[in-house]
Parts: structure tokens; C-alpha cells; sequence
């Protein structure tokens, strides 16, 4: 089992390091008192093809492997998780699922300006009332001749206010519940289209996240997404790699906060030594090292499983609970190793622990991601 990266990797590696260092952690913390979307970054991210990394250069992506996005993701991470995220949704929730479910001609319409980084794409599903359970969706969709006709509202939708397009999960036949819920994509142009309330967040500030509004909304026929009663099922699927890019994020956001406290353990003296030579500070260190060697190796084992085609909704799941949850600890000790000033905005630690729950929330709460790893090992067990 080799678990070296290949020389392409690495310089990918390098490349997304090199660039989180130099433009994004500089920035982070301007973006997140502001609370300002980071579009001063995605022109460059564009540049190194960031925007679309596992999709088809015919379609504008960079064509690369699923291992090379989560390299280059936990950099960017580790520079700015607001960042981060936005650079996720495009790649996993908007690109990815075009490119698997969707014809040449939408992809020649709505994919190549987005793998590409000139446009930027969003991914709608969740609503006021329907959180955890996707599959009561209250969106509908109904068609008029050649033309969907939507009304919903979709809530917390990261890139929303700044998003040129994005994919819309509505019923278009309620009495079959789950299998009667279809995919759209949604032009920002669409009459009925609006965004509504902008969040003020704990933590990612600079990710933009709002409700959109669709008021019938006007879709054409051709922007349905696969076929009538396929949008659970292309949401599912969506997710399952929309995970593997959220663990990526936490780690990134682990390891910055781990380097932070280490660095600090080294400098700080109390009782005449530095205090990293008290054994309950080594004591965290160690700890929260062992948490991101199993997260980082968490999501390598999904990414690979995803590069060889096949299933990994468990270990996507894993990978996601694993290193949320881990991100959560790491940060909070990094806050505890750095006493007082830990919870200053001063120290970056401060902001990296805010960043780090929204990790076990979105996309799959840690509650939703034990319920789909449980059913899939009593499957195994059966």
C-alpha cells in the first residue's frame, strides 16, 4: 500500500500551498471582519485551475483526479476557509454534478464558463423547513408547455448572493414523495428569479450564504437536470462527493490551527520554559497530530475510491464525521493552548475555531452522516 503522492500531486500540492500562503491567509482575516466575499481570489483561482479541477478539459476543468482536488483544497483550507468552501461548492456541488448527469449542450451552456472560473455556480437544496430531510422538499416545479414554472424558497445557500447559475431541486410530482423530485439548473437571469435574505454567520464570513427566491420562476424546459423524478438521486450522489471536499476544508482548517499552536507552545514561557515542555500541552499536540493524520488519511482513502469508480458513500461519510468533528477538537485546543490570547481576534486561532463548526453542519449534519454510515454497514453485515 503506498500512501505517497505522485510527483503531478505534489506539484499541485505545491502550487495551491504556494498560493494559499502568499494571497489567501494575508487576506483572511480582512475577509472575515468585513465579512467580504473573497472575489479579489477567484480570478487567480481560475488562473490555476482551481474552479473545475476534476472536470473534462473539453468542458473547461483541468481533468485531474479527485486525489489532486483534495491536495489542493486542504491548501487552500489551511489559507482561508471561506475561500475554501466557495472553491468546494463550484467544484463538487454545481460542476460535478452537470458534468455527470447533464447533456453536451448543457454542458456547453452551463459547465464550460464554470469549470473554467469565469462564472461561479451554487447548489440549492436545503429550505426553511427541510433541513436533514432532503426528501421533503416544498419547491415545486410544474410544466407549461416548454417551461418549468418554479416557487420555493432555498435557505442557507452558500455562493447564492454571488452565484451566476445553480442547481435547483423542486417536486414536480408530490404524490411520489422522494422519486418525484427533479434537478434544475437556474440562471441568475431567469424571471423569478431572486435572492433574498443575506446571513450574518458565525464563522466563514467571507463565504457569502443566502435565501433564494423563486417566484415563478421561468425555466426552460432544456435546464432540467437528467430526467423528471431523478433530482433525489442526483442529490445523493452529489453530496457523497460534496463530503469528501467539506472534510478536506476541515482539515485544512485543523492543520492551520495545530501549526498556529505548536508554533505558540514554543514561544510562550510560563514558569521559567517554554510551555510546550509541559506535558499537558504535549499532551494536546499529540493528540490533535493523531486527528489529522486519520483525517487527511480519511479522505485520501474516499478520493481514491472515487478516482477507481467506485462506491463511497460510507466512507465519504467517514471522512466527513471524522474530520469535522476532529477540526472541532483541534481548534478548541489550539484556543486552550493559547490561554487568553486563544480568544482575542487578534490571534487567528479565534477565527479558525469559528470556521471549523460549520464543518459539522453542512452538508450532512454529524447526526445524518452516523445514520447513513450505520445503514450501509448493517447492509454489509446483512
Amino acid at each position: 500500500m503506498d500512501f505517497s503522492l505522485t510527483d503531478e500531486h505534489k506539484m499541485i500540492q505545491k502550487m495551491a500551498r504556494d498560493f494559499a500562503q502568499k494571497e489567501l491567509w494575508p487576506a483572511a482575516a480582512e475577509l472575515d471582519e468585513k465579512s467580504e466575499f473573497p472575489a479579489r481570489h477567484l480570478p487567480k483561482m481560475a488562473e490555476l485551475g482551481l474552479m473545475g479541477m476534476m472536470i473534462d478539459p473539453k468542458w473547461g476543468g483541468a481533468g485531474l483526479d479527485a486525489l489532486a482536488y483534495v491536495v489542493a483544497l486542504e491548501e487552500v483550507s489551511a489559507g482561508c476557509a471561506s475561500t475554501a468552501v466557495t472553491m468546494s461548492v463550484n467544484n463538487s456541488l454545481y460542476c460535478g454534478p452537470i458534468e455527470a448527469y447533464g447533456t453536451d449542450a448543457q454542458k456547453d451552456r452551463c459547465l464550460t464558463l464554470f469549470a473554467s472560473g469565469r462564472k461561479l455556480g451554487a447548489y440549492c437544496l436545503s429550505e426553511p423547513s427541510t433541513g436533514s430531510d432532503a426528501a421533503n422538499q416544498e419547491t415545486t416545479a410544474v410544466l407549461t408547455g416548454d417551461t418549468y414554472i418554479l416557487n420555493g424558497r432555498k435557505n442557507f445557500i452558500t455562493n447564492g448572493p454571488n452565484a451566476d447559475a445553480m442547481i435547483v431541486f423542486a417536486m414536480t410530482d408530490k404524490a411520489k414523495r422522494h422519486k418525484g423530485i427533479s434537478a434544475f439548473i437556474v440562471d441568475k437571469t431567469f424571471p423569478g428569479f431572486s435572492v433574498g435574505k443575506i446571513e450574518k454567520k458565525l464563522g466563514i464570513r467571507g463565504s457569502s450564504t443566502s435565501e433564494i427566491v423563486l417566484d415563478n420562476c421561468e425555466v426552460p424546459k432544456e435546464n432540467r437536470l437528467g430526467a423528471e423524478g431523478e433530482g433525489f438521486t442526483i442529490a445523493m450522489a452529489t453530496l457523497d462527493y460534496g463530503r469528501i471536499g467539506i472534510a478536506t476544508q476541515a482539515l485544512g482548517i485543523s492543520r492551520t490551527a495545530f501549526e498556529l499552536a505548536g508554533r505558540y507552545s514554543r514561544e510562550r514561557e510560563a514558569f521559567g520554559k517554554p510551555i510546550g515542555d509541559f506535558q499537558a500541552i504535549q499532551w494536546m499536540l499529540a493528540d490533535m497530530a493523531v486527528k489529522i493524520d486519520a483525517a487527511r488519511l480519511l479522505i485520501h482513502r474516499a478520493a481514491w475510491m472515487k478516482d477507481q469508480g467506485l462506491p463511497c458513500t460510507k466512507e465519504a461519510a467517514m471522512a466527513k464525521l471524522f474530520a469535522s468533528e476532529a477540526s472541532n477538537f483541534i481548534t478548541n485546543k489550539a484556543v486552550q493552548i493559547h490561554g487568553g490570547y486563544g480568544y482575542i481576534r487578534e490571534y487567528p486561532v479565534e477565527r479558525l475555531l469559528r470556521d471549523a463548526r460549520i464543518t459539522e453542519i453542512y452538508e450532512g449534519t454529524s447526526e445524518i452522516q452516523r445514520l447513513v454510515i450505520a445503514r450501509n454497514v448493517l447492509k454489509e453485515l446483512a
